[in-house]
């Protein structure tokens, strides 16, 4: 069995402040969203991804990979969503193996009402306390932890755009 590598103290002081991030932020963004939208964090994210594709319309699969999802999470949070009226599946008429999953007028009227207080809290929590300089190197250093986590790039890929 090969020796363990031990974290440097460097290492371990960063990995524990990313953890107690990976921690904090979740409960952070959903107290907001449950307060002033009655949604879940990732219900929002749904919504707003579905809002901001062409026709406000995706597949379930690459609305899945913009989630960060599987098929099977987010085709439970749809039928929470359509439920509610928000979202309405649909044939896909490209492929008809496929479903879409499209954004009603209902959906982007909750959408558009918690995105300012959801942006509000992004910017308090993790934006503003950044310089410019500080953003850019976050992008980039979650973009390689993202390329070790999903290296085909299935679950942080951009949606595939329509036709």
């Amino acid at each position: 069995m090969p020796e363990t590598t031990w974290l440097t103290p460097e290492q371990l002081s960063a990995w524990k402040k990313l953890i107690a991030v990976v921690e904090l932020l979740p409960g952070t963004l959903e107290a907001q969203l449950q307060r002033d939208a009655d949604l879940t964090h990732f219900e929002y994210f749904t919504l707003a991804m579905l809002s901001e594709a062409p026709d406000r319309t995706l597949r379930l699969s690459d609305l899945a990979a913009a989630t960060n999802a599987t098929l099977a999470r987010l085709s439970h949070v749809v039928s929470r969503l359509e439920r509610r009226g928000l979202v309405r599946r649909e044939p896909c008429a490209e492929d008809r193996r496929a479903t879409n999953g499209v954004l009603t007028e209902a959906g982007l009227a909750v959408v558009v009402a918690a995105a300012p207080g959801h942006v509000d809290t992004v910017r308090r929590h993790v934006i503003d306390p950044l310089t410019p300089a500080d953003v850019a190197d976050l992008d980039r250093i979650m973009l390689r932890v993202l390329s070790v986590l999903d290296p085909t790039n299935a679950m942080h890929a951009e949606p595939t755009p329509r036709p």
